[in-house]
């Protein structure tokens, strides 16, 4: 049975999946009957897509857009209205969680391989909202290694063009293949593969990102900047918002 939203928030100290289901539940008081929701993907969003499943059967009214396989399939067991985003291109608000923001509200998303999806769906949106639990807050991006989507065809010579972008930025580090646990290449659901980036410290994410996006080869980038409009974080001193919820 879906948890209702009251189950989501605990007045003690909390766990890290609590502090995620807490800031689930602060992130649904946002969500309104008609409205047009990107689901996003990964544990935090699957609190909030379970919350807004008890909503649902409780009768609200929405139409939502998951960016990733595992959400549907998800969205569905809760019966949640869904559409594709080329039938709903235009929505209102986006929901999904993050592996890392700073105090700018740039992200690190792709963790769960859905990145490319949750950029196109977030873009869409007119508010794209972040929850997560306070360990994701940084002072600067990269302990997180940062994932980019990439085209199988021609691997080897991204992964050094990725490189030189990040060497041109400040930074450094190793280029892994992103594995599945049977040790076979992870594809997403888009069918490309997913390298991920050990660079530690990025100090120029903003300039990463332009460099990413010119080599060929790279399908998405993990860096989200200037698309989160607010973070909804949750941990033992309970919830902090950054940025405009409205």
């Amino acid at each position: 049975m879906p948890e209702s939203p009251q189950q989501a928030i605990a007045p003690h100290a909390l766990s890290p999946d609590a502090a995620k289901r807490l800031a689930a539940a602060k992130a649904l008081e946002l969500v309104v009957p008609g409205m047009r929701l990107g689901l996003g993907t990964g544990t935090t969003a699957a609190h909030f897509v379970a919350l807004l499943g008890a909503r649902v059967a409780q009768g609200l009214e929405v139409i939502c857009v998951p960016t990733s396989e595992r959400t549907r399939t998800q969205a569905e067991l809760y019966a949640i209205p869904l559409a594709t985003i080329d039938a709903l291109p235009e929505l209102d608000l986006t929901v999904d969680g993050a592996d890392e923001f700073d105090p700018q509200l740039r992200l690190i998303k792709g963790g769960g391989g859905a990145l490319l999806r949750e950029k196109i769906v977030a873009m869409a949106s007119k508010r794209m909202i972040v929850i997560t639990d306070s360990s994701k807050s940084v002072a600067v991006l990269g302990k997180f290694p940062l994932p980019v989507e990439v085209n199988l065809f021609g691997l080897e010579v991204t992964k050094r063009m990725i490189l030189a972008a990040a060497k041109a930025s400040g930074c450094d580090g190793e280029v892994r293949l992103r594995k599945n646990p049977g040790g076979h290449a992870f594809v997403t659901d888009n069918g490309h593969f997913i390298v991920d980036c050990h660079f530690g410290a990025i100090g120029d994410p903003d300039g990463l990102a332009d460099r990413l996006a010119k080599i060929p080869g790279v399908v998405e980038h993990g860096l989200f900047i200037g698309i989160a409009k607010a973070v909804i974080s949750a941990g033992p001193a309970g919830l902090e918002i950054s940025g405009q919820r409205d």
